[in-house]
């Protein structure tokens, strides 16, 4: 690759500047103070980190940016300066300006919304709102897997527990911050998903799944993003790894994290960025200047120091140090200095670092984010269940009756106007101190008092109902007389939750009340009880004895706006649970009807293409569709013998695929050969209303005998993935299957087949046995082969047999006795073989170079180990004869997956295959 002009200015060859590009650091300030001015002026300092702590308005932000620039500017920067933000909505916001920046729902409340689209609207509402103020890095977005959600700190900053969904709507977010000009940052690799706690305050959390399991779950997100192309960065975090395959205690200075796990398997080649190496646990352990170098040692480009100057300066020094000491490469410096370069150039440039959008932009923008703002909350707010029909409450209380709201005593989050407010009030009490000196200076009590927040709650539901509302707090010291005072006169009880599973006095209060209350309904008076969770969504998730349970998924003033309004009927919530827990989509769109139509080649190819690439993106690396088009799925233009029938589940408009379903019918068995629901429409009723439509359709054919699940040709689905098979084998009984008796079919594969040998002893077995062998290649004599085939196979298998022997790639190995009887067949087919457009396993190869044997048929004898073992070998003969790199079984049946792994297979992929009487489906007859 040509190195562009910023990567060749000489000044880099100065070690001293290259350095400087591989740190990030902050400050604790809202102006510039010295010590900053040094960093960027003496150390050649290239990267910035902005926090709350230096940011007081959009205006002040803007100028403080400018400054900064102007400063490396003048200093002699090749390139501007990457300004990086932590702003992902929700609770994690470090700029807060209620005339110019708007506030949206966190991670898992855009999620809950159920639209990917709208995470990409307000990702890039975002990123467009920082970037008018000089920012060019966003930290974002979280692409953490929530798999331990119920006790874990990243909470709603993670979209939830299900992988796909967290591809889903992470590439979406990537992809708004990347449309509007920023570069992008995913965190926090490898996860914050499920950590484990152990020992003191200074120890590091710890992941403790193996590699594998990280791979099936938590990698899944960054894989995915990563494959996208998108991704400017990776945050390493700040965690310990302790499995069987690695065990590092600070995963930002382990290479089997960084350069083997990030870089090697999954391929990333953008910007590492450490955790902060300021953090105490690692201090106590390595110092800061062993920190740093292990850290450059193990692949992070760019070193995050936060805050304090005299850390900073031992940090530079420190990499000094490695270098002259050569634990530090030359070479290596500049590796991590060129992927800088590279992506400030992608991000920014001095035209646009020196001349900041500013007001002007924000000023024009913020109406629209605005209404964004307000229909992205509305549509956040879920009721999880409402069993005695209390929503909305101008159906359910009266207007003489009693409302009494009850709020737990929080800490208010940051980017919000109540906190703003508290602190400048504070200031005036103290001496008119500045709004940063009583953030950074203030005791923790003093902040403690989310009373703002909820008190503005409670005036907007006193207007809401035009009424009177009685509202107090509660703490940890439990229902108290002036709480059971309120509930005795109230007949509607709203109790707000905030991490209830982490703040065990909140759960402990509600569960009082909600018996409190349930013991005064049994004395004939009104008490209805409805609980809101304003954070985690997981606080009463599962506790059914909450009858009436509404999350927020966050508790800025926006939020509770949007609640009130949903409490009061201005719109009913549609909003539903992250991942796992989406129970309330599911309840109330399962019964959605969805239009199917007739899949039309000329019309949704491309749609189909694009749904597999999505596929692929979402799901784990053993499985198809990577492999996988659109014309793997038509057979009928050269096999009239097969009847095929798709159907689309489409947007007409967009023209996308939102699902499709592939059927074929051939000498009486009908049979689907794939199911396909676009991950971000999962859970609406797609997959229902496209199985029903194929097996109707199939139900019409004269002489249907059987229904068939999975088919071996075209081979992309022989069946249920068993890796896969829990949840969706669950989900054909529930349309009907009888799952109980499946056959399984197994893909193998010798990954090294030129280094491969015969097992010891199988060719004079066959020998003594008096087998021989012979390799055709067309129907001319392939009638014997076709007849056997027929005679012990379905009939999909014979039509693949069919085409193998057309096709001048493939041919058929035969196993005969001494009179010339026929034992056994097998397809065997060169690399890059036209078979391997219909059975994606053997189009796996970049290079074209697996060989395949495919479709091993051989009746139950005394004989039939011997007879497989031979076929396949003879196979496997051919495909070194053509110099494949790799051998494939496709379509191994039952236990022979077992006697091919004596011969050296391993395998792959494993289905299971399904067979139904049509009386089944009695009902669609």
């Amino acid at each position: 690759m040509a190195k562009s002009d910023s990567e060749s200015d000489p000044l880099w060859q100065d070690l001293d500047w290259a350095i400087g590009q591989m740190l990030i650091m902050g400050w604790d300030g809202t102006e510039i103070t010295p010590q900053i001015r040094n960093l960027i002026e003496h150390h050649h300092l290239g990267s910035i980190l902005l926090t709350a702590k230096n940011l007081k308005s959009a205006e002040q932000t803007a100028a403080l940016v400018q400054e900064l620039q102007t400063i490396a500017h003048r200093a002699g920067h090749p390139q501007p300066l990457l300004i990086a933000l932590d702003q992902e909505n929700g609770g994690v916001n470090s700029l807060f300006d209620e005339d110019y920046i708007c506030q949206f729902p966190s991670a898992m409340g855009i999620a809950a919304a159920g639209s990917p689209d709208l995470a990409y609207t307000v990702a890039k509402a975002t990123a467009t709102e920082v970037s008018a103020v000089g920012v060019n890095l966003i930290l974002g977005p979280v692409l953490d897997v929530l798999t331990n959600a119920r006790h874990q700190p990243l909470g709603v900053r993670a979209v939830g527990d299900d992988p796909q969904e967290a591809s889903q709507y992470g590439i979406a977010t990537m992809n708004g911050y990347k449309d509007a000009g920023l570069a992008t940052c995913g965190k926090h690799f490898p996860s914050y998903g499920n950590l484990d706690f152990l020992g003191s305050s200074l120890d590091m959390p710890i992941i403790t799944q193996t590699l594998e399991e990280l791979s099936l779950s938590a990698l899944v997100p960054f894989r995915n993003a990563i494959a996208t192309g998108r991704l400017d960065a990776m945050f390493i975090g700040g965690c310990g790894i302790a499995n069987a395959g690695m065990n590092a205690m600070h995963a930002c200075l382990s290479d089997q994290v960084v350069d083997d796990l990030l870089r090697n398997d999954l391929g990333f080649t953008g910007v590492a960025i450490s955790e902060c190496l300021e953090m105490e646990s690692l201090i106590q352990e390595y110092g800061v200047k062993g920190g740093t170098v292990m850290a450059v040692e193990a692949g992070n480009d760019l070193i995050l120091l936060c805050r304090a100057h005299d850390v900073q300066l031992e940090a530079i020094s420190g990499l000094k140090l490695g270098i002259e000491n050569g634990i530090i490469s030359k070479e290596r410096v500049y590796t991590s200095l060129r992927r800088v370069l590279r992506m400030k150039s992608a991000c920014t440039s001095w035209e646009k670092a020196l001349n900041p959008a500013g007001l002007s932009r924000l000023s024009k923008t913020h109406p629209s984010h605005l209404a964004l703002s307000r229909k992205a909350y509305d549509q956040s707010i879920t009721v999880v269940r409402d069993k005695d029909g209390l929503l909305p409450l101008t159906q359910s209380l009266l207007q003489e009756e009693e409302l009494l709201l009850l709020t737990p005593l929080v800490k208010p989050l940051p980017a919000s106007a109540a906190t703003k407010s508290m602190m400048e009030k504070a200031a005036l009490k103290n001496g008119g101190a500045s709004l940063h000196d009583k953030w950074i200076h203030q005791e923790r009590g003093a902040i403690m008092s989310g009373e703002g927040v909820f008190r503005e709650l409670g005036r907007s539901l006193a207007r809401a109902r035009h009424g009177k509302l009685l509202h107090t707090s509660y703490t940890a010291n439990g229902l108290r007389p002036v709480h059971e005072n309120l509930i005795n006169r109230a007949s509607a009880i709203i109790i707000v939750t905030a991490d209830a599973h982490r703040n065990g006095y909140q759960s402990g209060f509600t569960k009082h009340v909600a018996m409190m209350c349930q013991m005064l309904r049994s004395t004939g008076q009104k008490k209805s009880l409805i609980v809101v969770a304003v954070s985690s969504p997981y606080d009463f998730a599962m506790d059914k004895t909450i009858g009436t349970y509404m999350c927020t998924f966050d508790f800025t003033e926006t939020a509770m706006a949007s609640l009130v309004r949903a409490l009061y009927g201005e719109f009913v919530p549609q909003g539903s649970m992250p991942g796992t827990m989406r129970k309330t989509k599911k309840v109330v769109k399962n019964r959605q009807q969805w239009l199917v139509e007739a899949y039309e080649r000329e019309r949704d190819s491309n749609g189909l293409d694009e749904l597999l690439k999505t596929l692929a993106r979402s799901s784990t690396p053993s499985l198809p569709y990577v492999a996988c088009r659109a014309q793997s799925f038509e057979l009928e233009r050269f096999n009239p013998s097969i009847e095929e029938c798709h159907f689309v589940v489409r947007n007409s408009s967009t023209q996308a695929l939102y699902g499709f379903i592939a059927t074929y019918f051939t000498k009486g068995l009908g049979a689907i050969g794939a199911l396909f629901v676009d991950p971000s429409k999962r859970n609406v009723s797609i997959g229902r209303s496209l199985h029903r439509r194929a097996v109707k359709a199939l139900l019409q054919k004269q002489g249907l005998k059987k229904i068939q699940l999975g088919l071996s040709f075209p081979g992309v689905f022989p069946g249920i993935p068993v890796e896969e098979s829990g949840s969706v084998k669950s989900w054909f009984a529930k349309v009907g299957w009888d799952v109980q008796f499946p056959r399984r079919v197994s893909n193998l594969a010798i990954a090294d087949l030129p280094s491969w040998s015969a097992p010891e002893g199988l060719t004079q077995s066959i020998q003594r046995n008096q087998i021989s062998f012979d390799l055709i290649h067309s129907l001319e004599n392939g009638e014997s082969v076709l007849n056997h085939v027929a005679t012990h196979a379905s009939p999909d298998v014979v039509e693949l047999y069919k085409f193998a022997l057309q096709a001048q790639d493939c041919g058929v190995v035969r196993a005969k006795s001494t009179n010339e009887t026929l034992l056994g067949v097998v397809i065997v087919c060169k690399p890059g073989s036209v078979l391997a457009t219909y059975i994606p396993i053997l189009n796996t190869a970049n290079d074209g170079s697996y060989g395949g044997v495919v479709a091993p048929v051989v009746p139950a004898t005394a004989q039939s180990t011997l007879l497989l073992q031979g076929l396949v070998f003879m196979g496997v003969r051919q495909n070194k004869a053509h110099k494949s790199a790799k051998s494939i079984v496709s379509w191994a049946l039952d236990d022979s997956h077992e006697l091919l792994g004596a011969m050296g297979f391993e395998v792959q992929q494993t289905f299971e295959e399904i067979t139904n009487s049509p009386e089944h489906w009695h009902d669609l007859l």
